[in-house]
């Protein structure tokens, strides 16, 4: 089955997510995490990608990323190499790393922005693993509020208030709010109808016995069709 194309972003920021195969985990202990962050520095500063929110989470990885001087699979691509390049060396281990190829959504616009930015950064609190968003030692929320290193944390604050000092706090209360963000892993659930209900909306809506749709001589066979599909 053919995959579906990526979702372009206007802007070149995307919300990616890594998981392991399986849902194993791909951080063993506190030196993987590490090297993980060591690879994101390296190409950070050859691509020059933007990074402003990112957080290790045992089985999987969350980043929000601006696309830098080569398209973002192949950055992406990199990444992944090197770190089951070196993970499968530390473990004398063979194969796959990562389930199927890395989730991505375009984020478009500041609202969903900031969204996606606080979904990160609490994700450690909403999964047990942290009870504090600065004491999470794998996600780099601690740079928006000390000296930033990676993080591009100025866009991200210049959304908050124009003084420094300002937008830190008000940073921190919104990142601090209780929410029901729902964020890439969540999937939409199809709706569907039952093979009664669908006969009788074709009968009502386009006076058509459902067997007869794939008679030629139907009308608007095409528009019905393609409703159906929906």
């Amino acid at each position: 089955m053919p995959r579906t194309a990526r979702a372009k972003s206007r802007s070149k920021i995307y919300h990616i997510m890594i998981r392991g195969i399986n849902q194993q985990n791909i951080f063993i202990d506190d030196e993987d995490d590490d090297k993980f962050m060591d690879i994101l520095d390296t190409y950070h500063k050859k691509i020059e990608y933007e990074i402003y929110a990112y957080c290790l989470m045992g089985n999987h990885v969350h980043l929000l990323i601006k696309e830098g001087e080569e398209v973002l699979s192949n950055t992406m691509k990199r990444i992944g190499t090197s770190y089951v390049y070196w993970y499968n060396w530390q473990y004398n281990r063979k194969g796959h790393l990562f389930q199927d190829r890395f989730k991505s959504e375009a984020v478009e616009d500041d609202a969903y922005f900031l969204t996606v930015l606080r979904y990160i950064h609490q994700n450690p609190l909403k999964t047990g693993l942290a009870n504090h968003l600065d004491s999470y030692k794998w996600s780099r929320y601690q740079e928006y509020t000390s000296k930033a290193k990676m993080v591009n944390i100025d866009f991200a604050l210049s959304l908050f208030d124009k003084e420094k000092g300002k937008a830190i706090e008000k940073f921190i209360r919104f990142n601090k709010e209780s929410n029901n963000d729902q964020c890439l892993e969540i999937t939409k659930k199809r709706k569907t109808m039952s093979d009664k209900k669908i006969r009788q909306f074709a009968l009502k809506r386009y006076n058509i016995e459902l067997p007869s749709l794939h008679n030629e001589q139907v009308k608007n066979q095409t528009e019905v069709l393609k409703f159906l599909k929906k």
